[in-house]
């Protein structure tokens, strides 16, 4: 009885140790935070809310600091996230990173759109580390984007930062903006891809598809 009298009394003083040492740190340009609370706020009365209303007192400074997470991709630089990882290697076969989840804005409505890219290259005498391909999807997924562009954009880093002997990417998504407006297509995808060197051949390009496609666990 008394041990476990002692048992609760350590748990409830680590519950209570935990809750003091739990700090949510966040670095947001203040600035920038202010002027979008502005404009979120006015946005939200427009749509004829009550931004006193106690659901939606802090939803401004919640939705500036959440666009400015969700579009952090405009810091990053693809080219040096490349360069901080290149080694080099007489490996000269495919390398393909798959299933690298991805979540971005569409442009045109500021809806999500997410899905997965698979990415793939042959190098030609150096090699990068493989997070590093999956921050470069990253930092042009964390923009407002179109698909088709950032499927461009993805192959044109890596092929120009490492000059490999070919690059694949193939990004498969759902976007919202089709999904829960306009056509209100539930069930549809995108499936957009770039091919480069090697890959614009049929047998490359072939083999990349089918190993992209198949489950190897």
């Amino acid at each position: 009885m008394i041990l476990d009298k002692r048992l609760f009394l350590f748990n409830l003083f680590t519950i209570k140790l935990n809750k003091l040492a739990y700090k949510k740190i966040e670095q947001y340009d203040q600035d920038i935070t202010e002027g979008l609370m502005n404009h979120y706020s006015s946005s939200i009365k427009l749509l004829g809310e009550d931004t006193d209303r106690e659901g939606l007192l802090k939803t401004p400074e919640r939705v500036a600091k959440a666009m400015q997470y969700i579009t952090q991709g405009y810091q990053m630089d693809a080219k040096e996230i490349l360069n901080s990882a290149k080694f080099k290697e007489s490996y000269s076969e495919m390398v393909i990173v798959k299933d690298i989840e991805l979540y971005s804005l569409c442009e045109h409505h500021m809806l999500p759109f997410f899905g997965k890219a698979h990415v793939a290259y042959i190098p030609n005498g150096t090699i990068t580390g493989l997070s590093k391909i999956a921050r470069v999807v990253d930092c042009y997924a964390r923009r407002l984007q179109v698909q088709e562009r950032m499927t461009h954009q993805i192959l044109d880093v890596i092929q120009e930062t490492l000059n490999p002997l070919g690059v694949a990417v193939v990004i498969e998504a759902k976007h919202l903006c089709m999904m829960m407006r306009g056509v209100q297509k539930q069930n549809s995808s995108t499936t957009t891809s770039a091919f480069s060197g090697a890959f614009e051949q049929n047998e490359t390009r072939s083999e990349f598809l089918r190993l992209i496609s198949s489950d190897l666990h």
